[in-house]
């Protein structure tokens, strides 16, 4: 069997720190993968996945057709929009290169599959900073991001109850891991809401598919991991089968 191809853009931070000891001081700088329980997740499965982290994406996510073509599945995932729209090119030498957000956009409408998870830097973001609202990908989405920081957190965890379970969710069916927090957004109409948080944690959208033109969209709006996600829940053996069932479906018509 050809396996689909699918490509992580996001989920990586670089932390800077100063440490105080007495009179003295020092720095250090760590970086961050956020992606490892899917990347595991994902092994063996019929879904080759390219993992491209956010400092990377700024200037080698695609900026033609033919480089996403190469995909099946384009998954977003804690990656602001300026990171596509303020390449070096832009940002430091005032020139002009195609908007890779209407090349996501356009590629979705003829038949591409597209995923935004959520996190501080997904929908619109801590502070409202993440800026997806308003633009071409979030035409594509089947969820409209709100004109603000969108974070609801649960830091008392809230876990889900599936009822029976069919389609994304198959196998899926009974009590979830707690998860610890989403981002606030809008089922656009038409769009199934396949899963949302109970009434007493603001009933939000959390797994919401659609499509845009011959291609196929869908919204998680928690994270790929911590820390939204409990460790319980990326250690649940319903992990793996969530995601390899929600690709399938995004990329059936490949």
């Amino acid at each position: 069997m050809t396996k689909k191809n699918v490509l992580l853009v996001g989920e990586s931070w670089v932390s800077s720190a100063t440490h105080y000891k007495g009179f003295d001081q020092f720095g250090s700088v760590t970086f961050h993968l956020g992606a490892e329980p899917l990347v595991d997740a994902l092994k063996d499965s019929d879904f080759s996945l390219t993992y491209m982290p956010a400092h990377e994406a700024v200037e080698k996510f695609p900026f033609e057709r033919a480089g996403l073509d190469a995909y099946d599945a384009i998954i977003l995932s804690d990656i602001g929009a300026n990171s596509l729209l303020l390449p070096p090119e832009v940002w430091l030498h005032s020139r002009t290169v195609p908007n890779r957000l209407k090349l996501i956009r356009d590629w979705t409408k003829d038949g591409g599959g597209l995923l935004m998870i959520g996190g501080y830097f997904s929908f619109q973001g801590i502070d409202g900073k993440a800026r997806w609202r308003r633009t071409a990908v979030e035409e594509a989405l089947p969820v409209t991001c709100l004109p603000y920081d969108d974070r609801v957190e649960i830091p008392e965890g809230a876990a889900l109850e599936i009822g029976a379970a069919e389609g994304i969710l198959s196998g899926l069916a009974g009590t979830w891991p707690p998860l610890l927090g989403v981002n606030e957004v809008e089922a656009k109409p038409g769009s199934d809401v396949l899963v949302s948080l109970p009434e007493e944690h603001g009933g939000h959208p959390l797994l919401v598919t659609g499509t845009y033109g011959k291609g196929r969209s869908a919204a998680w709006t928690s994270d790929i991991g911590p820390h939204w996600l409990s460790p319980a829940f990326c250690e649940w053996e319903g992990y793996g089968r969530l995601w390899k069932n929600l690709l399938g479906w995004l990329t059936e018509a490949a």
